[in-house]
């Protein structure tokens, strides 16, 4: 059995959210076209809330911070790193 997980096209995602928002239920759309019911309703609140299924856009105001401050953390380590290795080799001179 694969661990992949299934990868659906945006097209075929708003054909869904449009069958729920038409009035079909969930539980029929899982059956019928074998989707996880959890995926399905994630695709409703992202299509619901940003109209795009894109994770960047559906995230909020402090998630986007704290993706930012991390990737600066790393960077900053990364430069500590490097200015450590530097004095060590200035040292030695």
């Amino acid at each position: 059995m694969s661990n992949r997980s299934k990868r659906y096209k945006e097209e075929f995602k708003k054909q869904i959210v449009k069958l729920i928002k038409g009035g079909k239920s969930p539980s029929e759309i899982v059956k019928e076209y074998n989707i996880a019911r959890s995926t399905v309703n994630k695709w409703v609140k992202d299509y619901t809330t940003s109209g795009s299924f894109k994770a960047k856009d559906n995230r909020s105001q402090e998630e986007n911070e704290l993706i930012r401050l991390r990737k600066e953390n790393q960077r900053l380590k990364m430069e500590n790193d490097i200015l450590k290795q530097a004095a060590l080799i200035m040292g030695r001179k």
